[in-house]
């Protein structure tokens, strides 16, 4: 199979989908791998290392759509990407069609073969390839909401972890997932006052047993909810139903009552966020301000930290990809209950429940075409 590497063209994008080590894993199972030129800059692979490792460079992704049997992305197809995808081409990356009708219609319009990495999943209920960008992003929310509380940013001016005899901020983490969980940790380590709200019990035992002492794990509802909001000075939205829209848990109502200068970060953003004031930003304009709070929704968090990311997704995606390409999309689906679950749209049909409720568009269950 040819392979191909797109370059992202996302506002602010730096990471790339494979690094060169991948291509030659690829190669090593009887791939060719086409990358766009500068696909790697961002994340530190020029394209000596690419061609080193066994690639060939191509000019414009023209040629990668035109000529590659599976393309890969970081992020979703951008529009001026749409009309290129071919029929029977897997596409083969992030794609949150919940949160995206555009995006949806066009690749229903290709008949593709369209396959998500954030609903491929594991028996367990884990989904492999969203839990190192969900790593990430959690940490980084910790990060940015830290920043973002210092006055030259707008924020009220209060350190995250205090100091002695001052008393540290307080942060709500809002789902205790691989995002809420990396923020929750972060924001400890910073010595704040954390509170992490989740609705099951038993991931709030376990969250209990493992979180240090100056987090606070909360069987959350409607009411516990506004009242952890209000008394915040931080709140990170980590809310994840895996490929549907977040559901909006904070309202306006509930922000009028917050503190002037507070942060609320919304990690769900990629998936329609979980504040009902959300809307998403980029790395160039960051945030924006609703009722005297600071909102950071960038929808692509991980981009601005792209050595990093960029590793920990190839070593996730790389199995995947390779398994794909290998046995070929149908193939690959059923052999492998994992990769058939990130099917969200075949053929021109959409096979992913949650998606097509989301547009009240028809669905059609991927085993069809199996």
């Amino acid at each position: 199979m040819l392979v191909g590497i797109l370059k992202e063209i996302k506002i602010a994008e730096k990471r790339v989908c494979m690094t060169p080590a991948g291509v030659v894993a690829m190669k090593k199972n009887g791939h060719d791998v086409l990358v766009e030129k500068n696909a790697g800059i961002g994340a530190g692979f020029p394209d000596a290392d690419y061609i080193a490792a066994g690639a060939t460079i191509a000019d414009t992704p023209a040629q990668i759509y035109e000529k590659c049997d599976m393309v890969m992305h970081v992020k979703e197809p951008q529009p001026s990407e749409y009309d290129m995808i071919r029929e029977d081409q897997i596409v083969f990356t992030y794609l949150h069609l919940a949160a995206d009708e555009q995006q949806t219609r066009a690749l229903i319009k290709s008949k593709s073969i369209d396959i998500a990495y954030e609903t491929i999943e594991k028996d367990n209920g884990s989904l492999p390839l969203l839990l190192p960008m969900s790593e990430v992003a959690g940490r980084m929310a910790t990060q940015e909401a830290a920043k973002y509380l210092e006055m030259p940013m707008g924020g009220m001016g209060i350190l995250l972890g205090g100091v002695t005899g001052v008393e540290p901020a307080t942060v709500v983490v809002i789902g205790g997932g691989v995002v809420g969980i990396n923020a929750a940790k972060m924001a400890c380590g910073l010595g704040a006052k954390v509170y992490i709200l989740d609705t099951n019990l038993e991931r709030l035992r376990y969250l209990d047993d493992v979180m240090p002492a100056n987090c606070f794990p909360i069987m959350s509802n409607a009411a516990i909810l506004e009242e952890m909001v209000i008394k915040a000075d931080v709140v990170i939205g980590a809310v994840l139903v895996a490929g549907a829209k977040a559901p909006k848990l904070i309202t306006r109502e509930m922000l009028k009552k917050m503190k002037d200068g507070s942060v609320v970060v919304d990690v769900a953003i990629d998936q329609g966020g979980c504040f009902e004031t959300s809307k998403a930003t980029t790395h160039t304009d960051p945030t924006y301000v609703v009722e005297g709070v600071i909102h950071y929704c960038v929808a692509n968090m991980p981009g601005a930290v792209a050595r990093t990311s960029t590793r920990a997704l190839t070593n996730a995606t790389l199995p995947y990809a390779i398994e794909i390409a290998n046995k070929g999309w149908k193939k690959a689906m059923q052999e492998n209950k994992e990769i058939k679950l990130g099917a969200n749209v075949i053929k021109g049909k959409i096979c992913f429940k949650a998606v097509a409720d989301a547009f009240g568009l028809d669905y059609t269950p991927v085993e069809d075409f199996l």
